[in-house]
């Protein structure tokens, strides 16, 4: 089997809410070749997700009252860095993402060719469709990725996949304590990536949709879009000079 670079530590982060049903089948599909540590940050969930992340050894963190998304992605990353990560890969304790696959999140990163790494279920559409990704969320993904790419310049497939890996140098780049603590915090990133002038590249992975996996209703998606737009305006605004925004000021190392 294929394995990481020795020199470089690998830290999986799980964002965690309600996770109890899934969250040992997720961890039993990371790979111990690449990944070096697990940590999962629980956003006060109402099971007992804590209780099977210590059972299953994971450095555990408890958020004491619900943070959101961000929030959780958040303290994921400062504890990753902490920790010494020299890469952190995202992985969704709720299984919607197959953990087998996060080799190929790291790769590029890996062999230099990446600073950032993203899991699109867009890349064959067809497959996202087929994996079960509501209609309307496929056609809503399609447009909010086009709008997107308008406004930051860059030829992404799709923006809104929680399967990531990041780099130290994007971590400790981007002032992640500026952004949201919502959805939006993905999209944020990725604003954040392309003002760093830091290089990001996809891979495919599969759409999976069941009962267990977290996802957001339409009012709550009706939401999300409109703090995407939100964000293209405010980098836009950025770019032009038109105002400055904290969450834009790169950290120089």
């Amino acid at each position: 089997m294929e394995a990481k670079n020795p020199n470089k530590k690998v830290i999986a982060v799980l964002p965690a809410y309600n996770a109890a049903k899934t969250v040992e089948k997720t961890v039993n599909d990371i790979s111990r070749e690449w990944v070096d540590e697990i940590i999962l940050v629980d956003d006060a969930s109402r099971d007992n997700t804590v209780e099977i992340a210590k059972k299953l050894g994971l450095k555990t963190f408890v958020h004491p009252k619900n943070r959101g998304y961000g929030g959780n992605q958040k303290t994921c990353y400062k504890e990753a860095l902490a920790a010494g990560a020299d890469i952190a890969v995202m992985v969704h304790p709720d299984h919607q993402y197959d953990p087998k696959l996060v080799p190929e999140l790291l790769k590029p990163i890996l062999a230099g060719e990446a600073d950032a790494v993203f899991g699109s279920r867009m890349m064959f559409p067809k497959n996202a469709l087929a994996g079960g990704m509501p209609y309307w969320k496929f056609l809503a993904n399609i447009f909010l990725t086009f709008i997107e790419n308008l406004f930051l310049g860059l030829s992404l497939t799709e923006y809104h996949s929680g399967f990531r890996a990041y780099g130290r140098q994007v971590l400790e780049a981007v002032p992640l304590e500026k952004n949201s603590d919502d959805f939006v915090f993905d999209t944020e990133i990725i604003a954040q990536i392309k003002v760093a002038g830091l290089k990001i590249k996809e891979v495919p992975i599969a759409t999976r949709y069941f009962s267990e996996a977290s996802q957001i209703g339409l009012l709550k998606s009706i939401k999300y879009g409109l703090s995407v737009l939100s964000v293209m305006k405010k980098y836009i605004f950025f770019r032009l000079g038109i105002k400055k925004y904290e969450q834009f000021k790169i950290n120089q190392n």
